[in-house]
């Protein structure tokens, strides 16, 4: 598995976990964040990462910024990208499940770093269940 991540300075030490994390677990990971604290803006962390995975050089997207809502606006621009932005693991399950969520946006500021971690735990082992939602996400727009 390949997975991208991005993040802003709200987001730098949630990020070195979570890298830490899936390469010891063998997942090939693509950083587009900033790796110190000194104020950025996100899309400048966040395109990189949707454009990634919009065009399959990596499987999945993580971002990260403090409240997680710009990070997710940002990534939701580009056509295949289905960003969820969660704060509970319930939401991340059902995200993957239900919405085939391929980005996952944390808010740093209201969660702490051991449920962001599990939130990517849930995020890269959690498989969409098709059927019924696989007709939902077909009518998703795009741009004709």
């Amino acid at each position: 598995m390949k997975l991208a991540i991005g993040n802003d300075h709200a987001g730098t030490e949630y990020k070195f976990e979570i890298v830490d994390y899936l390469k010891d677990n063998g997942i090939e990971v693509q950083n587009f964040g900033t790796d110190d604290n000194q104020s950025m803006d996100y899309p400048d962390a966040i395109h990189p990462v949707a454009e990634a995975v919009e065009s399959g050089s990596a499987d999945l997207g993580i971002i990260i910024c403090g409240s997680g809502n710009g990070a997710a606006m940002t990534a939701n621009h580009h056509q295949k990208i289905r960003a969820a932005l969660c704060w509970n693991n319930e939401l991340v399950s059902l995200a993957r499940q239900h919405n085939d969520a391929n980005v996952l946006s944390i808010p740093a500021r209201f969660v702490s770093k051991e449920d962001a971690l599990q939130f990517v735990k849930t995020f890269i082992n959690t498989e969409f269940e098709g059927g019924r939602h696989q007709n939902r996400i077909d009518k998703i727009p795009t741009v004709k």
